[in-house]
Order: C-alpha cells, then sequence, then structure tokens
C-alpha cells in the first residue's frame, strides 16, 4: 500500500491560547511519534495546498466564507464562540486543512496513492453550512466530498466518523443527500447536542454510553455501518479520524485503545478495497493527550500501510 502524509508547518500557527486542548501541540505529538516508530518514513509525505473559495463553496455559501474573513484579528484572539477562537493565522491554516483533504482526493483518484492520511489543524466535522464551532471553520472532509462528486465524477461518497463527538456540520451538509452516506459513532448524549438522532437514510448514527469499551464498540460499528456501507457501495471511503473516544482522553468518556482504531481503519480499508478500488481519505478530527493521540494515529497509519499491528 502506497499510504500518502499530508500536512503543512503553517498548521502550527493557529492556536486558540494556552489551555486550549486543540494546540498546535497535537501535530508534534503525532509526527514525533511516528518518526519514532519509522511508520512515518513509510509513507509518501507532501504539504497541503490551500482550497480555494469555490472549493469551499461547494460545501459553505460565500457568506460564511466572508464572516470569517471579516473575523481574523490583527492580532490577539477573537471568540467565534466559546471555545472556537481565531489568531491571526487561523484562516489561512483552515484553509490549509481543507486543501489537505482536496489535495488527498487528487491523489488517491490519479493513483498517487492507495490511501491518504491528512494531519491537519484546525478540524472540520462540526463546522455546519453556515456555522463555525466546536474548534472547526471549513468542514473539511465535507469539501474534500465534494470536490471528488465535482471533479471526478463521484457518485456515491462514504464517510465514516469515528470521533467521539458526532460530526454534525457533516450531517448538517449532507443530510438528505442520496450521493454521501454519512456513518458517525459517538457519545451519547454529548456534545454538540445536535443531529444526535437522524432522521435521515443517508444518516446512520451509532450512539455510544459513556463507559463503552472495545468489544461494544466493535459490535455496534459491525451492526450499524457494515449493511448500510455493503448497500451503498461507496467509490471512495473519507474518514473523519477523531482519537478523542480514546480511554486516556480528558474531553469525554469512551474507553477505546489503540487495537481499536487498527481494527476500524481496517474495516474502512476492507470497504474501500471492495468498492472503490482502495480509494481512502483520513482527515484528522479530535484527540487531546497527546501520548494517546500518537499512539493511536500509529495504529491508525500502520493499518492505511497495510502492516500488522503489535502494541
Amino acid at each position: 500500500m502506497i499510504t500518502s502524509y499530508i500536512t503543512h508547518p503553517h498548521y502550527h500557527c493557529h492556536h486558540m491560547g494556552p489551555e486550549h486542548p486543540e494546540s498546535p501541540q497535537r501535530l508534534e505529538a503525532i509526527r514525533a511519534r511516528l518518526a519514532l516508530t519509522g511508520i512515518l518514513q513509510q509513507t509518501m509525505q507532501s504539504e497541503a495546498k490551500a482550497a480555494t473559495d469555490e472549493q469551499i463553496a461547494r460545501v459553505h455559501p460565500a457568506r460564511h466564507i466572508q464572516a470569517l474573513a471579516k473575523c481574523v484579528p490583527k492580532h490577539g484572539l477573537v471568540a467565534l464562540d466559546g471555545d472556537t477562537l481565531m489568531n491571526p493565522d487561523s484562516l489561512t491554516a483552515a484553509y490549509l486543512a481543507a486543501g489537505a483533504a482536496v489535495r488527498g482526493v487528487d491523489q488517491v483518484f490519479r493513483q498517487q496513492a492507495d490511501n491518504v492520511f491528512c494531519a491537519v489543524r484546525p478540524p472540520g466535522h462540526h463546522a455546519e453550512t453556515t456555522d463555525a464551532m466546536g474548534f472547526c471553520f471549513f468542514n473539511n472532509v465535507a469539501v474534500g466530498a465534494a470536490h471528488a462528486r465535482a471533479h471526478y465524477g463521484a457518485e456515491r461518497v462514504a464517510i465514516l466518523d469515528f470521533d467521539v463527538h458526532q460530526g454534525n456540520g457533516t450531517v448538517d451538509i449532507f443530510k438528505g443527500n442520496p450521493n454521501v452516506l454519512v456513518c458517525s459513532s459517538f457519545q451519547f448524549p454529548f456534545y454538540p447536542w445536535r443531529y444526535l438522532r437522524s432522521e435521515w437514510h443517508n444518516i446512520i448514527n451509532t450512539p455510544l454510553a459513556a463507559g463503552t469499551g472495545s468489544d461494544e464498540f466493535r459490535r455496534a460499528i459491525e451492526d450499524d455501518w457494515l449493511p448500510a456501507l455493503h448497500a451503498f457501495k461507496p467509490d471512495l471511503v473519507l474518514v473523519s479520524a477523531g482519537f478523542d473516544a480514546h480511554y486516556n482522553d480528558p474531553l469525554a468518556e469512551l474507553c477505546l485503545k489503540e487495537e481499536d482504531y487498527y481494527w476500524v481503519t481496517q474495516l474502512a480499508m476492507d470497504i474501500a478495497a471492495l468498492y472503490a478500488d482502495n480509494r481512502l481519505v483520513s482527515v484528522l478530527e479530535g484527540g487531546y493527550d497527546l501520548d494517546a493521540l500518537g499512539r493511536s494515529v500509529e495504529a491508525h497509519v500502520t493499518a492505511l500501510l497495510g502492516l500488522p499491528y503489535s502494541h
């Protein structure tokens, strides 16, 4: 397997204050862990390019893009909501984060890579059609999905989201869209407190009680996601890869382990192999315990590379 690793140094310039959990140290922890274990050296590394307004406008109206541009401070921080802040570099980072998903889609459709991991900040899956929220400005994975549809004629895009928080933004953008299947597992009830119950055939919600561990998680994913994915037969698999359901994560109360991320990544790859000529693009979402995040991404990328995982 050729696995592409896409990131950008400018992601480190986006910060939301010294106490904020979505910090530049997250990507440093990932890079350090992957380099230490030799996994990073086995990937094809490249830099993100900024998404264009045209690419972003497929999922966010121009007024959302313009409103964010007007909020960028000359210095210091400005709050968009209680936990989503911008500094002078944040919007540039957000364009580069969405652009990583676009570049990843380009790479798998041009057969430059079998699959891709985008190590990005800020995350994206809480960004709704017209709202930045939950640390997110643009919905990175949605921008990638829309690019695949518009540029490569992808007819059936599956988005698999195993972050501990439900991808409300992705649901908001694609609800009722028969060309996009969204499968989302999350702690219930929990932030973002909306879209937690699905009214749409293309949204597969997998709510998990606080304290849920490996066995219950795997059983729920197999029961909820697999029938929908086999019926849908996606020609592209996108992953919103949040690692905050790990038992060490401070922001939630699920109890997943690194092995579970390896397992769910293999499940996504099996679907991509069956229906999508292996095309899979994974985009980083949450994960706030730095050590657990590094180990969990190691398991995820090890699976993407097609390598055995031993913990």
